[in-house]
């Protein structure tokens, strides 16, 4: 019963209890029975649970020492895993509770963040009209350095390929020279072994002469190239310097921002600390103004209870007049009490001494009394002793008449 009342909260007086739905013609004979189907289906419905499925009302009539101590023993281990299980439970749930409380402070934390960043991406419109102009200036720089840049890889192109001509010129330049001093080899040669006409010679110094003329005319043009590409790196080394410039003046630029947003930041905090400082000055001045109206009342009441106790003391005062004049009346009526008290006392003292010989006789008269009753007393318990041994032999008596019948 008590396993029942600890998983079900079905009390005990609950098993004697028909149940109100059926109608019953005669309650009284079922009295017996009720407890005990009760307790039945209870059991055959809890033990399963227990993994006890052979249950019958054959155990709870004539209980068997091995059946019991089988049931017991289902009902521990039951108890025991329940115990086990609630325990894993009320774990479970304090980390639910612990998981739902982290949750809620990081939800509420994501908020507030949510709200700063809010706050701090907003632009107040006051001072809409900087940021506006801040983000055109910027837009612009970026235009700018965007369009010198192009500037700068197409002048870069164009370096390495008057490069890659100058190599070549400076290649061919060589090829030539190398081909002049061959040339000039095989003259040499050519004169230390052959006497050559004067027209041919003519003829030969004439080609050697355009070819000179050619060499310089490209010379020269190299050398112009060169000095076009010379012009042109210290246009790009200035274009370099200038976006450096440009760099210099966006990194400011983006510093100055920052500070700006660093500012605009500290200006919130602080217009957000302005408003509590005020709130806290008009809540100040509230409670000023209630002190000040609860001062006034207890002055109110303080010169109202004055005004009371002035006049309390006036009617104490005469209320003490009275009270002397009624004393000096008491005295005398006193003095005339005393009086009357000595007759009195007299009379009482002759009272006592007949009181005193009254209660010697009553004492007398109570003992005799006392005696009689001891005795009836001893003889009223005999007399209960005799008919509780009647009563028990009729008691044995009609035992052996009903095993008879």
């Amino acid at each position: 019963m008590r396993v029942l009342h600890l998983l079900y909260r079905f009390r005990p007086e609950c098993h004697s209890m028909v149940p109100l739905l059926e109608n019953i013609q005669c309650p009284a004979y079922h009295e017996g029975a009720t407890a005990i189907m009760s307790v039945y289906t209870r059991m055959w419905q809890f033990l399963p649970m227990c993994l006890v499925y052979d249950f019958s009302l054959n155990d709870l009539l004539a209980p068997k020492k091995q059946r019991t101590l089988t049931i017991l023993s289902a009902i521990m281990n039951f108890l025991h895993f329940r115990k086990q299980r609630m325990e894993v439970v009320l774990e479970k749930q304090t980390k639910f509770r612990a998981d739902m409380d982290r949750l809620q402070a990081y939800t509420k934390g994501i908020r507030e963040a949510e709200k700063k960043i809010e706050m701090l991406t907003t632009i107040p419109p006051e001072q809409q009209a900087e940021a506006d102009e801040l983000a055109a200036a910027l837009s612009e720089l970026q235009a700018t350095t965007m369009h010198e840049y192009q500037e700068v890889n197409a002048k870069n192109d164009s370096i390495t390929e008057w490069k890659a001509t100058i190599a070549e010129k400076t290649q061919k330049l060589a090829q030539v020279k190398l081909d002049v001093s061959n040339l000039k080899e095989d003259i040499s040669k050519l004169k230390s072994q052959i006497v050559e006409s004067p027209e041919e010679l003519k003829s030969q110094m004439e080609k050697m002469r355009e070819n000179v003329k050619n060499m310089k005319n490209s010379i020269e043009e190299t050398d112009e190239r060169v000095v076009e590409l010379q012009n042109m790196v210290q246009g790009v080394t200035h274009t370099e310097a200038e976006i450096q410039q440009m760099c210099s003046l966006l990194q400011d630029l983006e510093s100055s921002m920052s500070n700006t947003k660093q500012r605009l930041e500290e200006h919130q905090e602080l217009m957000a600390q302005y408003e509590k400082k005020q709130k806290e000055l008009k809540n100040l001045c509230m409670e000023e103004g209630q002190l000040k109206r609860a001062l006034g009342m207890k002055q109110d009441k303080e010169c109202k209870q004055n005004i009371r106790r002035q006049k309390k003391r006036e009617m104490k005062e005469q209320h003490v007049q009275e009270v002397l004049g009624q004393c000096d009346q008491i005295h005398q009526k006193r003095e005339d009490m005393a009086d009357k008290i000595q007759e009195i006392s007299a009379e009482t003292q002759k009272l006592k001494t007949s009181i005193k010989s009254l209660r010697d006789v009553c004492s007398k008269e109570t003992e005799k009394a006392q005696a009689l009753y001891d005795t009836l007393s001893t003889s009223m318990d005999e007399l209960h002793k005799r008919i509780e041994m009647h009563t028990m032999d009729l008691k044995l008596s009609l035992t052996k008449m009903s095993a008879n019948f």
